[in-house]
């Protein structure tokens, strides 16, 4: 193939694959749209959602151009005459690309979810399989949108750069760092202001209508049931799509910086490797969801279980083509020399596709471990349900105590990666050959995003479909069904969860290379004060930023707890079914307190490490990369997992374990679940984000803190 081809492949292949979420879209809008009751109930969640999404973009929107200017400044004050204007020009275009794209992949994320919650809710009348299928195809669109423009601005700006201006290759991916900054600073803010509202919204639902009411979940009585439902949009939908893609951006940059070491053994196909890569596991993805029926009596996530082992089998074959194609030392005349010569262990091809099965090979184990650790059927979850009939307090102890468990086989998975990865690219033979078998693991495991983030956007839109169900009254077949594929969409978020935090690990050590590469350091030094203040102040900004995000909840749900309070107290006509809540008023409550309470922890993300890198320059700021990244990794895995645990061990006693709904274990167990809604839906996964975006911030203004 030559160069040409190998360069326009990445982004014919995205175009194409945003053609083909066409395919997916027109099938979810000829669906049927349920009953007028459902529709109404789906329009007021789609306003809600709507309107908090236009006010959060535009609170963005002028963030971004302000960082923008900032950065064209920055670079334009203190670079040598007539070349800094210009490096600003490049970092600050392609910081604002890389935030117009990431804003578009979480409002695209948020406008298929508004509809397909009520399609999937209208399926439900048809059966298991025909709503499992249209939740599933509905997050589709949804990955294959974010997937495809993520490699579409990537590929976009190195054709831009090649081409128009007539860049060298090797000089590119350090010109496109920016655009994974860009992707960062947005998917930041979008996953705070989603992951504030959804979990204020539902804490505050909770604590006042489970507990203090003793109604149902999603009980058209609950003032705050609407603003809950939307929060599920926004949240896990908005804010998780611009968050996987600035993950996909991000990882796919810095390998190709990486990549650039090893020019003059593979050229350039060293540096595309993950566009290629990433293209063709986007191909692997529209394949195992085709996969994903279920069967008469068969629990859906098995279904989805196989699409996912599908998946994977694909990406493993994907990747072996790559390698070889790609990655090897010896010489050939033909592609089937190439196949051939990849057996040679003496090639440096099977290491480099070793390392990528380690990174394969990490996603199934990030999956297994949070199945574990969350799931209902497994011992951490029904121990947190035991210690539930002894009160409150031992629900939080031992929720508390199985998210710390949870961190050891996390890091664990995550030191096994990396130290096998290297390994096996330093038997490449080749100079930096280790480091860029660390880059080929984490291109390994972001493989299938595509088909990750179609299961962890199937969570949210059942959910939702079940909310739409409970509040039109359909026939309680319909609930079984919704409640049957919300049960699997907890699991699936769960999973998602986990399998980000491991990508998060594993990308941050390549961004920390690739930093390295930039700074043009070989060594960090904790022995050095500056260093060693650098890093101890990266892992204090990981707990303070963990800290403002769980408050930001904390004082929103508050509010929302005090308005529904006062519509039960002034309108009795509520609880009587014999007059509605005052929906609004919640929504309005929520939207007002996230886009407020998003604004310092992002500023403080933000801010960080910057003033770090001006006082204490390049190899301070590598300390404060080295201990914050991992600092965060733990932290986020322990958020994510206790907050998981509580909310199935919850569900587990609903079940009819342990006394059942209402009884005191399950008083506990909601108690535990109010807890660690914000340590699993907001500050955990806002910790992926803010891991990535130091690694991009510093990456991006390297060349200021030399």
């Amino acid at each position: 193939m030559g160069s040409f081809s190998l360069e326009i492949l990445a982004p014919v292949i995205a175009v194409l694959g945003l053609f083909y979420g066409l395919v997916f879209w027109r099938a979810v809008k000829a669906a049927p749209d349920g009953t007028p009751a459902m529709q109404k109930v789906a329009h007021a969640i789609s306003i809600g959602a709507r309107a908090f999404i236009r006010r959060q973009y535009k609170t963005i929107a002028i963030l971004t151009v302000v960082v923008a200017l900032a950065l064209v400044v920055a670079y334009g004050l203190t670079g040598a005459p007539g070349e800094g204007w210009m490096k600003g020009l490049e970092v600050g275009g392609s910081f604002l690309l890389g935030s117009l794209l990431s804003g578009i992949a979480g409002v695209v994320s948020m406008v298929v979810a508004t509809k397909s919650n009520l399609k999937t809710a209208g399926a439900s009348k048809d059966g298991l399989n025909a709503a499992l299928t249209m939740a599933l195809r509905s997050g589709t669109v949804s990955a294959i949108v974010i997937t495809a423009l993520s490699l579409l601005g990537i590929s976009g700006l190195y054709l831009f750069y090649r081409f128009a201006l007539n860049v060298p290759a090797v000089t590119i991916p350090s010109l496109i760092i920016g655009y994974g900054f860009g992707a960062s600073f947005v998917a930041l803010f979008a996953q705070l202001g989603g992951g504030i509202y959804t979990k204020a919204a539902d804490v505050g639902a909770d604590l006042v209508g489970k507990i203090e009411a003793g109604i149902p979940e999603d009980d058209p009585r609950n003032p705050a049931v609407v603003a809950d439902l939307v929060g599920d949009n926004v949240g896990d939908c908005a804010g998780r799509g611009a968050d996987l893609f600035e993950s996909i951006s991000a990882e796919n940059i810095g390998a190709m910086v990486l990549g650039v070491a090893l020019f003059p053994r593979f050229g350039l196909k060293g540096i595309l490797f993950p566009l290629v890569l990433r293209a063709f596991g986007l191909v692997a993805t529209i394949i195992g969801v085709y996969t994903v029926k279920a069967k008469q009596g068969e629990a859906p996530m098995k279904a989805m279980v196989r699409g996912y082992w599908i998946t994977t089998g694909l990406t493993t074959f994907v990747l072996f083509v790559c390698s070889a194609l790609m990655l090897g030392s010896i010489p050939a005349a033909t592609v089937g020399e190439l196949f051939g010569a990849f057996f040679s262990l003496q090639n440096s091809a099977p290491w480099f596709f070793f390392a990528g099965v380690t990174g394969i090979l990490t996603s199934v184990a990030f999956v297994y471990i949070t199945d574990y650790y969350t799931g209902k059927d497994y011992r951490p979850v029904q121990a947190i349900a035991n210690a539930s009939t002894t009160g409150h307090a031992t629900n939080i102890i031992s929720g508390t105590a199985i998210g710390m468990e949870s961190t050891g086989l996390s890091v664990l998975t995550v030191c096994v990666a990396l130290f096998a990865s290297y390994w096996f690219g330093v038997q490449s033979g080749l100079p930096a050959g280790g480091l860029y078998g660390t880059a080929v693991a984490t291109m390994g495991m972001l493989a299938m995003v595509g088909f990750v983030l179609a299961m962890d956007m199937f969570g949210p839109i059942t959910d939702n479909a079940g909310g739409i169900v409970e509040m039109s009254k359909a026939p309680e077949e319909m609930r079984r069904v919704t409640d049957e594929l919300d049960a699997t969409g907890n699991t699936t978020k769960a999973l998602t969860k986990g399998y980000a935090v491991g990508s998060a690990a594993l990308a941050a050590f390549l961004l920390f290379s690739a930093f390295l590469e930039e700074a043009r350091i070989s060594v960090v030094d904790l022995a050095k004060v500056p260093v060693f203040v650098g890093a101890f102040l990266g892992a204090m900004v990981v707990f303070f930023f963990t800290s403002l995000t769980i408050r930001a909840v904390g004082k929103a749900a508050s509010v929302i707890v005090e308005e529904v309070r006062k519509q039960f107290r002034e309108n009795k006509g509520i609880m009587d079914g014999t007059s509605e809540p005052d929906y609004a008023a919640a929504v309005d409550i929520a939207t007002k307190s996230a886009l407020k309470e998003m604004i310092l922890p992002g500023i403080v993300a933000v801010a960080a490490p910057i003033i770090v890198g001006v006082v204490f320059r390049a190899e301070a700021v590598a300390g404060f990369l080295m201990v914050g990244t991992i600092t965060g990794v733990v932290l986020a895995a322990y958020l994510n997992n206790a907050g998981g645990a509580w909310d199935n061990a919850k569900k587990f006693i609903e079940t009819g374990h342990l006394g059942g709904k209402k009884s005191p274990a399950h008083q506990a167990a909601v108690t535990g679940d109010t807890v660690g809604d914000p340590f699993k839906d907001t500050a955990g996964p806002s910790l992926h984000v803010l891991i990535k975006l130091f690694s991009t911030l510093t990456l991006a203004l390297a060349a200021l803190f030399i």
